[in-house]
């Protein structure tokens, strides 16, 4: 898979912190905890975030219920 290349800036902190994801072994590295963060932005701009007071089983349903009716290519959004 061919992927752009994108350059951005970040603050020392949040790269401090991204760094220590890495050297834990979260995330082999800094590009890998960017484009994870942006597939779960997408994902819940697309389906919605789970609202955590109440019933969150009830939320899920709800959630599977408006993907089953959608056509989301997850495809795609892993691909970002």
């Amino acid at each position: 898979m061919v992927m752009d290349t994108l350059q951005i800036r970040m603050n020392k902190a949040l790269l401090k912190r991204m760094d220590t994801l890495v050297k834990s072994g979260i995330y082999s590295n800094r590009s890998d905890i960017i484009r994870d963060a942006v597939r779960r932005f997408v994902w819940e701009k697309e389906v919605g975030g789970i609202n955590h007071k109440g019933i969150s089983v009830e939320e899920i349903r709800k959630i599977r219920e408006k993907l089953s009716k959608e056509k989301t290519d997850l495809g795609e959004i892993n691909n970002l």
